[in-house]
């Protein structure tokens, strides 16, 4: 449970997905005054080198934010996320990769605040340094997020962003995190949530989804970015998907216009694809 390291994995297709949805959430978030809370329940280590330790090791990025990075068609909706990862490196070249966390701040105002859970002790260290400067605005603890979520519902300000993503190296990850989601709606149901699942082979990936989608919440977006068939011999992810409760009612529109060119432009086969369904009243 302990031993998932998120670096292996930085700036990979599914990195892209969930890092362009949470700018667009954080976004919608900030055309209002009131302050709001970002909530990490897995945070990771807050940023990544990629030509170097354990993302130059399989190099993922280099069908992620690799192909991004200078696309001469890049759709203008993926501007400013791009923009935070070309902001995150000194130069001119692709070196280094920030996480949720990072991206998070970047966009964050003076009175927003965030709240980090990591239980991997290198990554919660790593995450402890990253934000050593930042003062009472950010909170780190190395705690089980799934539970410590708890703690922190309903927030203050009654505005929070909760991104929910466990590795699903174990199936209990799978519960945890659909159970997680359906207390802390019950808790604070006015809150953003955005939950992140790996496509499997796995039933509990299979079945995932569905799940999410019967849960008795009035506004839901679902998409999904496949990036190549499932492997014969089941192994490996095939892509990944978000559930997001309470999603701005721009999204879908955004995406719209979007996943066409992602899923072309990060296509590993012609099983390439994307998904998308949503309930917006």
């Amino acid at each position: 449970m302990l031993s998932y390291r998120h670096a292996f994995h930085a700036g990979n297709p599914a990195d892209v997905l969930k890092h362009f949805v949470l700018v667009e959430l954080l976004q919608h978030l900030n055309q209002k005054d009131k302050p709001y809370w970002y909530i990490d329940t897995h945070a990771g280590a807050g940023g990544y080198a990629l030509d170097s330790g354990f993302a130059a090791k399989n190099a993922e990025y280099a069908g992620g934010i690799a192909k991004l990075w200078s696309a001469p068609d890049l759709p203008p909706q993926l501007a400013t996320y791009v923009d935070l990862v070309r902001a995150f490196n000194s130069g001119a070249k692709l070196r280094a990769y920030p996480g949720s966390p990072m991206i998070a701040r970047a966009l964050l105002r003076d009175d927003d605040r965030m709240r980090l859970f990591e239980l991997h002790t290198a990554d919660n260290k790593l995450l402890n340094a990253a934000f050593a400067e930042a003062g009472r605005s950010v909170k780190v603890e190395k705690a089980d997020g799934f539970s410590g979520l708890r703690t922190l519902l309903p927030p203050p300000p009654r505005r929070a962003l909760v991104l929910i993503d466990p590795p699903y190296e174990i199936r209990e990850d799978y519960r945890l995190a659909f159970e997680t989601l359906r207390d802390a709606n019950t808790r604070f149901p006015g809150g953003t949530y955005c939950l992140w699942y790996p496509q499997l082979h796995r039933m509990e990936s299979r079945d995932l989804p569905a799940k999410l989608k019967r849960l008795p919440v009035p506004a839901w977006l679902h998409v999904t970015l496949t990036t190549r068939k499932p492997s014969p011999d089941g192994f490996g992810m095939h892509g990944s998907g978000l559930f997001i409760v309470n999603p701005p009612w721009t999204l879908p529109a955004t995406l719209k216009t979007v996943m066409p060119w992602l899923t072309r432009t990060l296509a590993l086969d012609d099983g390439a694809k994307f998904e998308l369904d949503f309930k917006i009243p």
